[in-house]
């Protein structure tokens, strides 16, 4: 009887407990339930791969919940990772990296790929493994980033460069393909800044060496979230500089060599670049046309000639104090005597300075002088007049 009567008390107290869960008592457990699986496992290929939930999914905050902007932390730790039991006629290339953390939950990591026009997305996963079909023995550069469920997405990881293999159990390997596949040797060697007065970054590196040609070099600056290309750079000018950076803020760069067959060599050591102030651009000085006009008549009598000049000052102001200077071919002439200025001669210039009565010039007046030489052969004539250190006007 005591039996009988424990067990209607139990299914008693068991009826009212499910009367008090209810259904909002059931999700709640059947969610529970679900969080304790990270992830579902589904073949990508040959190869067993954690797929994430779809790009676009929406996330849907609890109510009252602020926005998540915390992004996950960059994933570290990349390493070569061969797939165990990856069988394929071709090739994959895959990494393995540590978790990244963050205050809400990585749900997936994305797997970028470096191709020629720069990196594309290859592959997604939940996992820490990671990779992607490719042409067997070839090198591939890639990285990979985090994201939580806000879309938040972490630092990218270093860049790792491995080859294609055929995994743990291959097949009969492939032919190989026709034409070139070397690619060219890693940059190496750079340095910052090369151009110290440039207002940005500047930094110069080593040529690569490849076994036809490198026909480029494209960098590549590191994001909070990617590597993105910021230029291309012909083989025979190892420098690249780029403007518009924070002064005083540090950038990390890579460099990568490419030849005509589009391969591409691994990426150069990072380098940690400053952006500089550089020099002050001083403000260009309008140069000044010509404020004089000469004209020269010369007679010549056996081996003498006689020159007549008149200086006009075609200024807008007076010219207070003179010195012109006369240009001959070399050894054409040789000073005799003049008037109007004190001549003197050094080579093949000759050169007068005024007489204090003929001192200042007014805006749009002239004075005459003049002088004999001596001359060889043909009447030279003057290469040039200039007054005050400045070209004048002939005519």
């Amino acid at each position: 009887m005591a039996v009988l009567l424990t067990l209607v008390l139990l299914s008693l107290g068991l009826l009212v407990a499910a009367l008090a869960i209810g259904p909002a008592g059931a999700t709640a457990l059947a969610a529970a339930s679900a969080r304790d699986v990270p992830y579902a496992v589904v073949p990508a290929g040959d190869v067993p791969y954690a797929v994430a939930p779809a790009r676009g999914a929406p996330y849907a905050a609890p109510a009252g919940a602020a926005a998540d902007t915390t992004p996950p932390t960059r994933p570290a730790g990349t390493r070569p990772c061969p797939v165990p039991a990856a069988s394929t006629s071709t090739g994959y290339a895959s990494i393995c990296w540590n978790p990244s953390t963050d205050d809400t939950g990585v749900v997936g990591y994305d797997l970028y790929r470096l191709d020629a026009g720069g990196f594309v997305l290859a592959s997604t996963t939940t996992g820490t493994v990671g990779g992607f079909s490719g042409e067997l023995n070839r090198s591939y550069t890639m990285y990979v980033v985090a994201r939580d469920a806000a879309g938040n997405v972490s630092p990218p990881s270093t860049l790792i460069t491995v080859s294609a293999t055929v995994g743990m159990t291959p097949t009969a390997s492939p032919s190989p393909l026709p034409g070139d596949r070397v690619p060219p040797s890693k940059p190496a060697g750079l340095t910052d800044p090369c151009i110290w007065d440039f207002r940005g970054v500047s930094f110069c590196w080593q040529p690569s060496s490849d076994n036809v040609a490198v026909t480029a070099y494209d960098v590549y600056r590191e994001t909070a979230t990617t590597y993105v290309k910021v230029g291309a750079v012909a083989p025979g000018f190892l420098h690249f500089a780029e403007t518009g950076l924070v002064t005083g803020q540090r950038y990390t760069y890579v460099v990568v060599a490419r030849d005509a067959a589009g391969n591409l060599s691994a990426p150069s050591d990072p380098l940690s670049a400053l952006a500089r102030e550089g020099l002050p651009t001083p403000t260009p000085t309008p140069t000044p046309g010509p404020s004089c006009s000469v004209s020269y008549r010369a007679t010549t009598g056996g081996p003498m000639l006689t020159a007549d000049i008149t200086v006009r000052n075609t200024g807008p102001t007076a010219i207070d104090g003179w010195t012109l200077t006369v240009d001959y071919p070399a050894s054409a002439v040789r000073l005799v005597s003049g008037w109007s200025a004190d001549w003197t001669q050094t080579g093949s210039r000759l050169t007068a300075v005024n007489k204090n009565w003929n001192k200042v010039i007014p805006s749009g007046t002239t004075v005459q002088i003049g002088f004999v030489a001596s001359y060889n052969g043909f009447s030279p004539a003057p290469l040039g007049f200039g007054l005050n250190g400045r070209a004048c006007a002939t005519g």
